[in-house]
C-alpha cells in the first residue's frame, strides 16, 4: 500500500501501536518545557539535524505553546562544519552546557577514528543526572564508544551497521528505523529521526499532535520503529518477481562472504539456467557480475568514509586479497582503490 493511500485517523493508530518493550522509561512533566541539546560532530548531516529539530519547532507552533527548546553544542564551542560544508554556530561548548533533559549525538561519515575523552565524559555526565541520551545516524557510534549503550537495544545508519556490531559485539544492534530503549534514543539518520521524533511527541504530548505535525511537513505516514532503513529492492531495482527480489536480498546481506550463484539459485527457488537468463533480461548482466559490483560499490564506500587498509576493506568485501580487489575495482572503476582513497583524501 502507498503512503497516500493511508487516511490520517490510519496514521495515529498505528502510531499508537507502539509495543510496549520499547516504551520510553525517562518521566516527564507535560507543563514543562523540555530542553533538548544537539552535539554536533564535524561533517554531521544538515538533513539529519533538521529532521530531529523540525519536528519541535513544529510542535510548539501547532500546539501554540512553548513544549520544546533546542541548543546546538560543540566541542570547543567553535562552528561546525557539516558534511555539505555549511558551518554552523553553536550556544554553547561541552565546557559550559546548561542543564538538558535530552542530549542527541547527530554525527555521519568520518567518525571511524573519533575518539574524544572530553566528549565521552559530557555525555557521561548528562547520562548520570538522568537525561535521555541519542545517537543520530553515526551519532551511535559516539555513544557505544562513551559506554552508554551497554545492555540497550540500538540502531544505527545500515551502512554502519557491521562496523558498530564488530566494534561492539556485546550490543544488541537493530536494523530498525529507530529504537526508544528506556532513556536512550537511537536512529538510522535522515528522515528516520522525523518519525523518532514524532513517537516521542506522540509519547509526551500525544497522538494526535504528532499527526498534526507529521503533516506540517506533508509526512503522510508516521514509521514504526520496526520499519526497515533501506527502499524496498522492488522500487529500488524495478522488479517485481519475488524470486528475484529474494536473490538480490541474499546477494546483499552476504557482501563479506559471497554464495556461489548455484545456491542463490537455489534459494530463489530457479534453475540456474533461468535464474541467469531472468537476471540478464531484468539487469542486462549477468547474476555473478552484478553480485560483484554490489561488492565492489560497498568497498568503494569503506574506501571514501573509513580508515580501514585496503586488506581489510577486502576482507569485508569477500576479496581473497588487497590485490585481487584492486584488480577488478580497477575494471569497474577505472582507477585503483589506492587511487579512489587519495582522491576522497583531497576533497
Amino acid at each position: 500500500m502507498n503512503a497516500k493511500d493511508i487516511p490520517p485517523i490510519a496514521r495515529s493508530v498505528k502510531a499508537a501501536r507502539t509495543p510496549a518493550s520499547t516504551a520510553s522509561t525517562t518521566t516527564h512533566d507535560a507543563s514543562k518545557p523540555q530542553r533538548m541539546g544537539f552535539f554536533l560532530v564535524p561533517h554531521f548531516s544538515m538533513m539529519a539535524l533538521s529532521s530531529v529539530t523540525e519536528p519541535l519547532r513544529a510542535a510548539n507552533r501547532v500546539s501554540g505553546k512553548e513544549l520544546y527548546s533546542w541548543h546546538l553544542i560543540s566541542a570547543d564551542g567553535e562552528p561546525v562544519s557539516s558534511s555539505s560544508g555549511f558551518a554552523l554556530l553553536p550556544d554553547f561548548a561541552i565546557t559550559s552546557s546548561p542543564e538538558l533533559s535530552h542530549v542527541f549525538v547527530v554525527a555521519s561519515i568520518g567518525v571511524s577514528n573519533y575518539r574524544n575523552a572530553q566528549v565521552f565524559e559530557f555525555l557521561r555526565r548528562y547520562a548520570a543526572k538522568g537525561s535521555t541520551l541519542g545517537g543520530i545516524s553515526l551519532g551511535t557510534m559516539i555513544l557505544a564508544r562513551a559506554g552508554l549503550l551497554d545492555r540497550r537495544r540500538c540502531t544505527i545508519h545500515w551502512e554502519a551497521l557491521k562496523e558498530l556490531a564488530d566494534e561492539f559485539p556485546s550490543l544488541d544492534v537493530s536494523r530498525d528505523l529507530y529504537c526508544i530503549e528506556g532513556d536512550r534514543m537511537t536512529c538510522s539518520g535522515g528522515t528516520a529521526a522525523i518519525d523518532m521524533m514524532l513517537d516521542l511527541i506522540a509519547r509526551q504530548h500525544g497522538h494526535q499532535l504528532a499527526a498534526e505535525v507529521a503533516d506540517q511537513f506533508i509526512h503522510t505516514r508516521m514509521r514504526t520503529a520496526q520499519e526497515s532503513q533501506k527502499m524496498a529492492i522492488q522500487w529500488r531495482y524495478g522488479v517485481e518477481d519475488r524470486r528475484i527480489v529474494h536473490a538480490v536480498t541474499l546477494m546483499e546481506q552476504n557482501i563479506e562472504r559471497p554464495i556461489p550463484m548455484k545456491t542463490i539459485a537455489s534459494l530463489a527457488g530457479i534453475s540456474p539456467r533461468t535464474f541467469e537468463r531472468m537476471w540478464i533480461k531484468h539487469f542486462n548482466v549477468r547474476p555473478s557480475q552484478f553480485y560483484l559490483e554490489l561488492r565492489l560499490k560497498a568497498a568503494q564506500k569503506l574506501i571514501r568514509e573509513s580508515s580501514l587498509s585496503l586488506l581489510d576493506v577486502a576482507m569485508q568485501c569477500g576479496f581473497a586479497s588487497a590485490s585481487h580487489l584492486g584488480r577488478c575495482y580497477k575494471q569497474l572503476f577505472a582507477r585503483t582503490p589506492g587511487q579512489e582513497r587519495a582522491a576522497s583524501d583531497a576533497g
